[in-house]
Order: C-alpha cells, then structure tokens, then sequence
C-alpha cells in the first residue's frame, strides 16, 4: 500500500506502532502532545486523536486526563506478539507452496 492509499490517522498509529516495535518508545513513555503530534504529522487535532483511540484500544497507550498519553508497559509484548504471529503464518505458506511445489516437480519427472 502506498503512502497515499494510507489515511492520516493511519500513518500516525504505524509510526507509532514502529517506534514502539524498534524500542525507540518503551513502556511509560509519554508521547507527544495532540499538537505536537499535529504539526508534526500536519493534520488536524482531531486526526491525531483518531490515531490515539485506535492505540488505545490495541491496547498499546493510554492517557490520563491534562497529562498525555503514555506507553503501556505490555506494548512490546503486543507488538511482538502480533509480528510473532503474522511471522508464522508466513512460515505456514512458505511450507504449503513449497509441498505443493514439490509435488508438481515430482509429477512432470514421471
């Protein structure tokens, strides 16, 4: 998918997604301020707080009230989990085709 099929929100929660995942954003930290995630992102505040709902309920923020958002201690696991999971079904296919490969190739030999 290219950068331009990608809805703002949506770059916002992959970046963070990706900060968090790289270990550049750990457990605690907080991120930055609805405004500062605008002008950084240039869109508006109530994208950012799209992209903040949609962390939230992955479970990997979660904001207090006039203090921010933060990380979640769990983050990582999650993260890790997911790519964990997508990894071995990845694996899962790789070993499907290459069975079906084989049983092609033994075919045309006979």
């Amino acid at each position: 998918m290219s950068n331009e099929a990608v809805q703002p929100y949506q770059r916002i929660v992959q970046d963070v997604r990706s900060k968090i995942r790289s270990g550049r954003w750990t457990g605690g930290t907080k991120l930055p301020s609805t405004r500062e995630l605008a002008d950084e992102y240039g869109v508006a505040p109530g994208t950012v707080q799209r992209a903040l709902t949609e962390l939230r309920t992955a479970g990997l923020i979660y904001s207090h009230q006039g203090r921010g958002s933060f990380v979640t201690e769990t983050a990582s696991d999650i993260t890790e989990d997911a790519t964990a999971r997508a990894l071995r079904r990845l694996e899962e296919q790789v070993a499907d085709l290459s069975a079906r490969l084989e049983k092609i190739e033994k075919g045309r030999n006979n």
